[in-house]
């Protein structure tokens, strides 16, 4: 009798997982229709990545199916993704930027098909905190998803990447303790992004979360600081977002039950 228990318990879980992969794969916009233009395509969720679940389980083919702007990292953090007009780089510990595509696979990370709403023309110098407090007071709402992309002359931009890891994987935060950070100066170049409402909070980054790759597209890195001269900044308000979460691994076990804000800050600073 356990054992026809157990049997039926089984039979039972299974069904429930193909239904669920069922009504998530009904429910998924296709690739480029109208309604995946509008939305936020997420693979995985920060808190997952915080904690170690480097693993990529997601294409970068896959990925630039689901849009030409994004971020994200490379297999076990193998490098800082930059995802811009369609091109997609990954930046290494060396400070290039390196074209990828293929079924290499990304273990978190945010796209989305780049239809600005409107845009902001920055006519004097600003450094990062200004133009992020500045930006936020043109949002008509605190509680959509916007994707960013800022085009422009930098008298100095600081970013960072990390090496790759290996099993056992430390916490992120242990990781960027080590990272290497490359500072460019007076260079043209793009930052991409987005800006995470609180409501998504341990899901995405909360507030901004942004990358940048030069305007020769050779090198780039997440966005620590910067100074922008003059340029524009570009908004596309974002209501809709669309999630897949990885199918097995780490990510199954791991416990997202937390508060990770303390980490989250760690890394982002």
């Amino acid at each position: 009798m356990a054992g026809d228990a157990l049997l039926r318990y089984a039979v039972v879980a299974a069904a429930a997982l193909l239904i669920g992969a069922a009504v998530a794969l009904a429910a998924a916009p296709l690739p480029g229709s109208d309604a995946d233009r509008e939305a936020l395509f997420l693979v995985s969720t920060i808190d997952a990545l915080l904690q170690g679940v480097y693993d990529g389980s997601v294409s970068f083919d896959e990925l630039a199916g689901h849009g030409d702007l994004g971020i994200g990292c490379g297999d076990r953090l193998d490098g800082e993704l930059v995802g811009v007009d369609g091109e997609w780089y990954l930046v290494r510990t060396d400070g290039r930027a390196y074209p990828t595509a293929g079924s290499a696979a990304t273990p978190f990370a945010a796209a989305t098909f780049f239809d600005p709403d409107m845009t902001v023309t920055i006519d004097e110098p600003m450094n990062l905190t200004a133009l992020s407090g500045y930006l936020e007071t043109v949002f008509p709402s605190r509680n959509l998803f916007y994707a960013i992309r800022l085009d422009g002359t930098f008298p100095q931009v600081v970013t960072r990447s990390v090496p790759i890891q290996e099993k056992p994987y430390p916490r992120l935060a242990d990781v960027t303790a080590n990272q290497t950070v490359f500072v460019f100066e007076n260079v043209t170049g793009t930052a991409v992004g987005f800006w995470t409402p609180a409501l998504a909070k341990g899901v995405n980054v909360p507030g901004y979360h942004l990358h940048f790759i030069t305007g020769d597209r050779t090198g780039g890195g997440h966005l620590l600081d910067m100074t922008v001269a003059k340029g524009s900044v570009q908004l596309d308000a974002t209501a809709n977002l669309t999630m897949v979460l990885p199918p097995g691994g780490d990510f199954w076990t791991v416990d997202l039950s937390g508060n990770l804000s303390d980490d989250l800050e760690q890394v982002e600073k």
